[in-house]
């Protein structure tokens, strides 16, 4: 029995999630959902770019136990936000996963991370510099000792109709279309890379800044180069189909359009 003088600190304290549970069943994803954490993030070119992620974070839980330690999965990426740890990239983001199945002792695991990342696009004709932001996805699955990695990114483009341009005597309409693609990969592909087919498929890419002649060039260019939804994520498609590092892939484009009070909508997905 413990002594009215013993030091708070000094008592026990249960560990109540480390006790077992007597039905039985095996719960395949707990943990915490929609915390919104600082990191630093780094695609092919190196360098940490600071951003704020929203996290979810699971572990498997096995039958036998009552329950997970929540604190460990925020106290996980308490330690990714230290200012001397590494940044997160998507060729160490496995590295995340085996952390948690030590940290939690489990099975597997399961970490998504939501987050805004921006890249200084440098305008057509004047030259002009700029940050554009893209909202970028990563998710790592680690189960029976299998690992699979899923990227996605929304690109914002422009998309003129060819048929408005066909039967219009001058000229055409034309919207801005959000185009998301994700791609599950045999190894590992940069954020950037996926942009570029999202934004080389388009009929003309954005930008954060442009000056009158840079006007001038995105207007014409997306006029000299039409395209539907269909053509969108067929010519994405494509082209992540045809990359041997790709082994799944999901492709929707929404154009937002400009003469109808709704979105018109595409999607192609393989091995999803």
């Amino acid at each position: 029995m413990n002594r009215p003088d013993t030091p708070q600190a000094l008592m026990p304290i249960a560990d109540v999630q480390s006790g077992s549970d007597d039905r039985r069943l095996a719960i395949d994803q707990v943990g915490i959902k929609g915390l919104r954490y600082p990191l630093a993030f780094a695609d092919q070119d190196g360098v940490a770019q600071p951003t704020i992620a929203d996290c979810n974070v699971y572990v498997e839980l096995p039958a036998e136990r009552k329950g997970t330690h929540m604190s460990r999965l925020v106290a996980l990426l308490e330690s990714r936000s230290d200012v001397n740890a590494p940044p997160l990239s998507v060729a160490n983001f496995r590295g995340l996963l085996d952390a948690l199945v030590v940290l939690l002792e489990a099975p597997g695991g399961r970490i998504e991370v939501a987050f805004p990342f921006f890249i200084r696009k440098t305008a057509p004709v004047s030259g002009v510099a700029s940050l554009l932001d893209y909202q970028a996805r990563l998710v790592g699955e680690l189960s029976g000792g299998d690992y699979r990695q899923t990227i996605s990114v929304a690109v914002p483009v422009t998309s003129l109709c060819p048929c408005s341009k066909e039967i219009s005597e001058y000229g055409a309409h034309n919207q801005r279309s959000t185009v998301t693609i994700a791609v599950g990969t045999r190894e590992p592909i940069f954020l950037t890379e996926i942009i570029r087919v999202g934004e080389e498929e388009a009929s003309c890419e954005l930008y954060g800044l442009l000056k009158r002649a840079d006007e001038k060039y995105v207007t014409e260019r997306a006029y000299d180069n039409p395209k539907f939804v269909e053509d969108l994520v067929r010519g994405i498609a494509a082209r992540l189909d045809a990359d041997p590092r790709i082994e799944r892939f999901a492709v929707e484009a929404e154009n937002f359009e400009s003469i109808h009070n709704h979105s018109a909508y595409a999607r192609i997905a393989r091995g999803w």
